[in-house]
C-alpha cells in the first residue's frame, strides 16, 4: 500500500524514514528540480528494475541517477574531464543531465541499458536533496509515469497511474511546466546534446563547443 504525504507535512523524521526506505530497495515518487520521478536506490538492481516494471520501461532505455555531491560521482565514475568539469562548475547544481563513463561493478547494469556510460545529475535543493543527503546513495529517478503517457507533472495523474505500486508519493503540488533536464555527452572535448530540455544548446556552447 502507498503512504501518501504533502510535501508540507514532512519533517526531519519523515525524511529519515523516506531515505532508509529508499536506501533498503523501497520505491518513492518525488518532484525533483524539473518533473515527478520515480526514485530508489540506484546501487540496488532489483529496486532498479522494479522501477522498469512498475513504468512499464524498455529496459534499452537508461536512467538517470541524481546526486547530492561530487563525491557520489567519483565514486561512480572512472574520469571527469577537463571539458565536463567546465559543465559541472556552470551548470551543477541545475538541468543538466551529464553522460559519464562509469566505473566497472559499482552500478547495475540495467541503469545505463548495459552500455559504458550513466547520465548524471547534481541537486542542491528540494525533498529529493534531503532524500539523497539522508540515505547516502544516489537516487534512479526516471519521470514518474506510465511509458507512453503524459510526463509526470500532475499530481493527481501520478496518483491515479502509480497509486499502490509504489511505496511512497510526496505531493509537493503539481509542476508548471513539462521541460525536463537537458541530456549532453562529451567527446574529445565537445559536446552532444542529446535531448534539449531546460539548458538550451546555445547556452551549453558559451562554456564548451559542441559537435555539429
Amino acid at each position: 500500500m502507498t503512504k501518501y504525504i504533502k510535501e508540507e507535512e514532512i519533517h526531519d523524521n519523515t525524511i529519515l524514514e523516506i531515505s532508509t526506505a529508499l536506501k533498503k530497495g523501497k520505491i518513492a515518487v518525488f518532484k525533483t528540480d524539473t518533473v515527478y520521478g520515480i526514485g530508489t536506490n540506484a546501487f540496488d538492481e532489483k529496486a532498479c528494475k522494479k522501477v522498469y516494471e512498475i513504468k512499464g520501461r524498455p529496459e534499452e532505455k537508461p536512467l538517470c541517477v541524481l546526486i547530492s555531491d561530487i563525491c557520489m560521482l567519483k565514486k561512480m565514475v572512472d574520469y571527469i574531464s577537463v571539458a565536463e568539469k567546465k559543465l559541472i562548475d556552470t551548470f551543477w547544481p541545475g538541468p543538466l543531465t551529464i553522460k559519464f563513463r562509469k566505473k566497472e561493478n559499482v552500478l547495475p547494469d540495467i541503469i545505463s541499458a548495459g552500455d559504458e556510460f550513466i547520465r548524471v545529475r547534481l541537486l542542491k535543493d528540494g525533498v529529493v536533496y534531503r532524500l539523497i543527503e539522508a540515505a547516502g546513495v544516489p537516487l534512479v529517478a526516471p519521470s514518474a509515469n506510465l511509458s507512453g503517457n503524459p510526463t509526470g507533472i500532475n499530481i493527481k495523474n501520478i496518483i491515479n497511474e502509480l497509486n499502490n505500486k509504489v511505496d511512497y508519493i510526496i505531493d509537493s503540488g503539481n509542476v508548471d511546466y513539462d521541460t525536463t533536464s537537458t541530456i549532453v555527452e562529451v567527446i574529445n572535448e565537445k559536446a552532444i546534446i542529446i535531448r534539449e530540455g531546460k539548458i538550451k544548446k546555445e547556452e551549453i556552447a558559451k562554456v564548451i563547443p559542441l559537435i555539429d
